[in-house]
C-alpha cells in the first residue's frame, strides 16, 4: 500500500470514528434530556394523585392525593387509609417500559402491571391477568405538585 493511500485510509478511518462517537454522544444527550419516569402523576379522572420514585433498585409508587369521592369510593370498598397506601411495587425496567405489581384499591388485589411512557408528560400503567393477556389501562399525566 502506498503511503498516500495508507495516510487516506488512517484518516477516513479517524473521521469515521469522530463521527461515530459525536452520534453516540448526541444519542445519550437525547436520552439524558428526556423526562425522569419519576415524579407526580395523576390519573385520567384527576381524582387520584401517585408519586413515582426509586425504591431501592426498582420503581414504587404511594398515593400523595385523593379527592373526597376518591377517598368515599375506597372505604365503601374497604380500604381506609387511601394516601400513603403503595400503589406501583417492584417495578424493573425493561427496555422501554417498566414491569411490576398494581394494587388496585376497590378490588383489593394486585396485578401483573406494565408502565409506559406515552409522552414526555404522559405514562400509561395497566393491569394484566393471565400472564398479560387480558390487560386494562389508564393514561397518567405528569403535575407539578
Amino acid at each position: 500500500m502506498a503511503r498516500r493511500e495508507f495516510t487516506g485510509l488512517v484518516r477516513r478511518t479517524i473521521i469515521g470514528l469522530a463521527a461515530g462517537l459525536a452520534a453516540m454522544a448526541a444519542a445519550g444527550a437525547a436520552r439524558a434530556q428526556e423526562p425522569s419516569i419519576y415524579g407526580v402523576w395523576i390519573n385520567h379522572a384527576k381524582n387520584v394523585k401517585v408519586e413515582t420514585k426509586a425504591c431501592g433498585q426498582l420503581l414504587c409508587g404511594t398515593i400523595v392525593w385523593a379527592s373526597p369521592q376518591a377517598l368515599q369510593a375506597a372505604r365503601e370498598a374497604g380500604t381506609d387509609s387511601l394516601v400513603g397506601l403503595q400503589l406501583l411495587t417492584g417495578y424493573h425496567q425493561s427496555g422501554n417500559e417498566w414491569e411490576g405489581r398494581v394494587f388496585v384499591p376497590d378490588l383489593k388485589r394486585t396485578f401483573y402491571s406494565r408502565i409506559y411512557r406515552v409522552a414526555s408528560d404522559k405514562i400509561r400503567i395497566s393491569g394484566c391477568i393471565l400472564g398479560g393477556l387480558i390487560c386494562k389501562y389508564q393514561t397518567w399525566t405528569r403535575t407539578d405538585d
